[in-house]
């Protein structure tokens, strides 16, 4: 009963982070139309590191990137024409599926994007 007890209590506290290590496929859809990347997520703790790709920009190497619980957040830093720029990523897991967001560091003028990775 005490052990029982206590688990609850951790649950309750959210020391179960959601379970994000692995491969996720994620679309979105953009200005120019439809857009997919992967994300290869690796879980140290509360650390998350990893890499993605798109067929768009290539590869690229997940940064300050946190879990804490069901929440994630990350930066990758893409090569657009001969230019560099960094993307945060926000989300949040339920189950086999991730609802991100990302948003140019600084925001500029382009308008956050919304995906959803599916857990592969």
């Amino acid at each position: 009963m005490k052990r029982l007890l206590f688990l609850l209590m951790l649950s309750a506290f959210g020391v179960f982070a959601a379970d994000v290590a692995g491969t996720w496929k994620a679309t979105a859809e953009g200005p120019n139309g439809s857009m997919e990347r992967t994300f290869l997520f690796k879980v140290d703790g509360d650390k998350l590191t990893g890499e993605t790709t798109s067929s768009m920009v290539g590869k690229s190497t997940i940064t300050d990137g946190k879990v804490d619980g069901d929440n994630v957040s990350f930066t990758i830093t893409v090569k657009f024409q001969d230019n560099e720029l960094k993307l945060n990523y926000k989300g949040k897991i339920a189950g086999s599926e991730i609802k991100l967001t990302s948003q140019m560091a600084g925001g500029g003028d382009f308008p956050p994007i919304e995906w959803t990775a599916k857990k592969q």
